[in-house]
């Protein structure tokens, strides 16, 4: 077996060696507002659950030459922000929010996706989500090498979940209605696929 030591290594290696064996990874859309009302949008597969107890996900935001992102920046000052789910229907037009726009461009016109207002923040959701959870900050944190800061990690505790009738079922959500996509290296992305059961050892 291959023995590789990540010091040794450029932080784009690193990068590479990272999203292209821990796959398939869950795509976070956030969306999050300007102090000056600019609604941002954009995705993220550094996104996981944090906690149940209370409800808690998490997005790590990656720094571009040490500058933080709009996303991470917009989090930092509203302390809000909405994450959906990305699914076989809308991955296009998220993966448009991907491109790089200035600060007080919205990327949401630019993938023709709609608005819809949020119950408990401020900030909007996004309309062509099935499931999309409302978050207040409750942490960040700023890592990286000495001294310099390379990523944000945004932990965000959800204060109202929302997701389409059908999908959901006496406290059960049908992942084959949902078709959610997960994120692998490059611009590749998987579909759910097969799945199987294997019961826990009591």
């Amino acid at each position: 077996m291959l023995s590789i030591d990540p010091s040794a290594q450029t932080e784009r290696e690193n990068y590479k060696f990272l999203t292209g064996s821990i796959i398939p990874r869950p795509i976070a859309f956030v969306t999050t507002q300007s102090s000056n009302g600019i609604v941002n949008a954009a995705p993220f597969s550094y996104f996981n659950i944090v906690s149940a107890n209370p409800p808690m996900i998490s997005i790590s935001v990656q720094r571009k030459s040490g500058e933080m992102k709009d996303t991470a920046r917009n989090i930092m000052e509203k302390k809000e922000f909405v994450i959906h789910i990305v699914d076989e229907d809308n991955v296009e037009q998220v993966n448009m929010t991907a491109a790089n726009l200035p600060a007080d461009e919205s990327e949401i016109e630019v993938a023709k996706l709609m608005l819809t207002e949020s119950e408990k923040i401020s900030v909007p959701g996004v309309k062509e989500a099935k499931i999309r959870f409302e978050c207040i900050l409750e942490q960040a944190i700023s890592l990286g090498e000495g001294e310099e800061t390379s990523t944000d990690l945004l932990i965000g505790k959800v204060v109202q979940y929302h997701i389409e009738d059908q999908l959901y079922d006496k406290g059960r959500i049908d992942p084959h209605g949902l078709k959610a996509v997960s994120r692998l290296a490059g611009n590749d992305y998987a579909k759910l696929g097969k799945t199987f059961t294997i019961a826990r050892p009591e």
